[in-house]
């Protein structure tokens, strides 16, 4: 008859390679995520351009209207940034370049006057966005932590909590 703790040891190794086989797997996932979101950006870039050749086409500020015609098109607003399309970083990318929500996440981790001196935790990152620490709310701050941290704009030196990169540290986002 096996013992009981041999049982348990047999347990805990097969738990143990099950979740190493699934850190395996959501490693390449999040592999193949980077480079789907990277070609989806170029894809939005290539398209917003086309629009804004097309827009001028030649013939100043009027563009083709349903008739063949073309149609003054005054001043034409910039196209909208996707909001989970993060660019990796790179020296002299401004924070800028990302939507409002990672921006507040940069600006929270880098106030040397936060919640305090390490890294932060996302419920800690919730409470100073005057956000309910729920779990709903927690786990969307967790998902734009770690695009962030794929991307190279933060660190993840402890699981779960992040802070930013000494490189990022400083530039306020106006470089």
């Amino acid at each position: 008859m096996p013992s009981v703790s041999g049982l348990l040891k047999e347990r805990e190794l097969a738990a143990r390679r099950r979740v190493e086989e699934l850190r395996e797997e959501a490693d390449r996932v999040q592999a193949e995520l980077v480079v789907a979101e990277q070609d989806w950006s170029e894809w939005v870039i290539a398209r917003s351009r086309v629009g804004e050749v097309l827009a001028l086409g030649g013939a100043g500020d009027a563009a083709p209207d349903s008739t063949g015609g073309l149609r003054e098109t005054g001043p034409q607003p910039e196209p909208a940034k996707p909001k989970s399309v993060v660019p990796v970083w790179r020296a002299g990318l401004a924070w800028s370049v990302l939507s409002v929500d990672y921006q507040r996440i940069l600006r929270v981790l880098s106030d040397p006057q936060g919640l305090g001196q390490g890294p932060l935790t996302c419920q800690e990152m919730a409470v100073a966005f005057g956000i309910d620490p729920v779990p709903a709310k927690v786990e969307t701050l967790r998902s734009k932590a770690k695009r962030l941290v794929a991307r190279g704009w933060l660190a993840e030196p402890v699981p779960g909590r992040f802070t930013p990169l000494q490189s990022e540290s400083g530039s306020g986002g106006g470089s």
